[in-house]
């Protein structure tokens, strides 16, 4: 067991061959035809991108910003030139991911174009639609910001491009606003998603 979790990549593989194991002990349960197997496939890889994303996301916020002024001077260097670069790989990755794979779940389920309406392209005003898609609209919103405002700002933060010292202490700045508004945003995107499965049934 120790050689499975002392490497991370054994570790992930590991946790597949389990969630595998999983299915075919409980392949025989439930509608198991290849359109609602093709949607549960869907909608798990966007919980995994998802819990990548938002749980990097929430270790920035709720730990790293925080206690980055109780972290002595000489041992700053670490964390911007080994746990932040490799942290930030997987962040914004994760956010392309969950993007991708929630685009993909939508299409799969046939409400993308209800969703990304609002719930307004029907013959009437849905609220399932609206709430799923208002949940979409701030995730790509969150995406959007990860990958075209947090990233290029903490590339120069974080000295992986050049840039003058000014520089670097406005583009953290920035960086840590928008990772703080995303922070914000993930709250009521995380109601709406939960609310339009479970409150308005949309699947």
């Amino acid at each position: 067991m120790g050689a499975i979790l002392e490497n991370l990549t054994r570790t992930v593989i590991a946790g597949f061959v389990l969630a595998v194991l999983l299915f075919l002990m409980y392949m025989g349960y439930g509608d198991m035809n290849n359109s609602e197997f093709g949607k549960f496939l869907w909608r798990w890889a966007h919980v995994l991108s998802g819990v990548m994303w938002i749980g990097i996301l929430w270790y920035f916020n709720f730990v790293q910003i925080p206690n980055m002024g109780n972290i002595p001077d000489e041992q700053k260097p670490a964390i911007g030139k080994v746990i932040a670069p490799a942290a930030l790989f997987w962040f914004r990755w994760g956010a392309m991911l969950t993007i991708i794979t929630g685009l993909g779940l939508a299409m799969a389920n046939g409400y993308i174009v209800e969703a990304v309406s609002l719930g307004l392209a029907g013959t009437e005003p849905d609220n399932g639609h609206r709430m799923i898609g208002i949940g979409m609209w701030l995730g790509a919103i969150m995406w959007f910001n990860v990958w075209f405002i947090i990233w290029p700002n903490q590339k120069r933060a974080l000295g992986i491009v050049d840039a003058d010292a000014d520089s670097k202490a406005a583009s953290a700045r920035t960086a840590m606003l928008f990772s703080r508004t995303n922070t914000l945003l993930s709250i009521p995107m995380l109601f709406a998603m939960v609310a339009a499965g479970n409150l308005y049934s949309v699947s």
